[in-house]
């Protein structure tokens, strides 16, 4: 007897999840002392167009759209999207930390404050088309930590932003591997 697939059934498991994180521990979270200018640019790490935010919600969705045909893919993002919450959390407790304030509203240098929106998400239909939104997201998340990094003189919030763009690289090696397996089906 065929055993046949029922098309309106998502049977794939997503138990076992791991993040897609370098296995070397992250420095304490901890900042040399209270900074509003800092904790607004981690703001906009937090929460901007270019964000952990962002990146996370793009990941989820992608992941939920891909589950049912292609489980294998989805699981390579959602354990993308979850060292992304982790990102968002050690973020969201800098901020914290540096006298920041938590309530979704990145706020830029040149005195604009903006709400996370759903807006700022980009979702292709293809596969393909979002393995490579993703690659572009997570270089322009690394150019950004990286002109973050230059902007402040806090050892301690400039060694997590270090430790948090060698897990973005990382994901840019995984999605360039599941880039080329997406183009060879």
């Amino acid at each position: 007897m065929e055993n046949k697939r029922n098309p309106l059934v998502n049977d794939c498991s997503m138990a076992g999840i791991k993040p897609a994180m370098l296995e070397f521990p992250y420095p304490p979270l901890q900042v040399q002392c209270r900074n509003q200018s800092y904790a607004d640019l981690l703001s906009v790490d937090y929460c901007g167009s270019v964000s952990e935010l962002s990146a996370l919600t793009q990941y989820i969705n992608n992941e939920s759209r891909l589950s049912g045909k292609h489980c294998r893919w989805a699981r390579t993002l959602l354990e993308i999207a979850v060292a992304e919450m982790m990102h968002l959390q050690k973020l969201g407790q800098l901020i914290c930390l540096l006298g920041g304030e938590l309530d979704y509203t990145a706020r830029y240098q040149n005195g604009r404050h903006c709400l996370w929106t759903p807006e700022y998400l980009e979702l292709p239909c293809r596969a393909s088309e979002m393995i490579l939104t993703a690659i572009e997201g997570e270089r322009a998340a690394i150019k950004q930590y990286k002109a973050h990094m230059g902007k402040m003189e806090d050892a301690c919030v400039n060694a997590v932003l270090a430790r948090i763009i060698k897990d973005e690289e990382y994901h840019i090696l995984i999605l360039q591997a599941l880039m080329d397996e997406v183009n060879t089906e």
